[in-house]
């Protein structure tokens, strides 16, 4: 623990920034690691059941979407079934809008992934640049005895501490970014084929129920 504070503490100034980096980067990664844990776990299973229920009872499968409403395919498909008996154009038209309304949910934090992965390794080049510039200032002509020798390699250990936190912090949190973004790109992938199942059986109960009450 004492190494780790004072390799910690050589980073020089930039060390405390980076760390705060970290400490967002690290919460924000975990809750987007149980969404999407919540979301592989459940979702799938949930709307197959219940676009295997619609044909059959459409209320049970309503219940069934209302009770998972925390995720975010069952939220979408509810604020198309909940509509009061809409045309299949109006149903299309629901579903698409409650997909991009669910958009945000899927693309949560990407902005902040997205500026500590820029900012990091920007942040170690100046803990490099700063880290030099007090190695430098450390040297004098004529020292022959090295009496400086300390500063010198004090600022060559904040230049080379500060470089590799900053690049621990980019490459850590670009590996998370990149697999969230592989999630949500299957999820649109999945929103496309779930909702095109979901539209095309409510066509056929909308067209039933028509000639069911043009036959009377």
């Amino acid at each position: 623990m004492k190494a780790a504070v004072e390799y910690f503490l050589a980073g020089g100034i930039v060390a405390w920034p980076l760390l705060g980096f970290s400490i967002v980067a690290i919460a924000f990664i975990i809750e987007r690691c149980l969404f999407w844990f919540k979301v592989h776990r459940r979702q799938s299973r949930i709307v197959r059941e219940a676009l295997k229920l619609y044909p059959l009872k459409p209320s049970t499968a309503i219940k069934l979407l209302q009770q998972n409403a925390d995720l975010p395919m069952a939220r979408i498909f509810l604020e198309a079934l909940e509509l009061d008996n809409p045309n299949p154009e109006e149903f299309r038209l629901a579903l698409e809008s409650a997909a991009q309304a669910e958009i945000p949910t899927f693309k949560r934090f990407n902005n902040v992934f997205e500026t500590i992965i820029a900012l990091s390794p920007l942040l170690g080049l100046l803990g490099t640049v700063l880290g030099l510039m007090t190695a430098f200032s450390s040297l004098r002509l004529g020292d022959v005895a090295g009496t400086q020798a300390s500063g010198v390699t004090g600022g060559i250990s904040e230049a080379l501490i500060s470089t590799v936190m900053g690049l621990v912090v980019a490459i850590a949190t670009l590996m998370f970014a990149n697999t969230f973004r592989s999630f949500y790109l299957r999820q649109l992938a999945l929103i496309q084929e779930y909702g095109g199942q979901l539209e095309l059986l409510y066509r056929r109960h909308y067209e039933q129920g028509k000639q069911t009450y043009a036959s009377t």
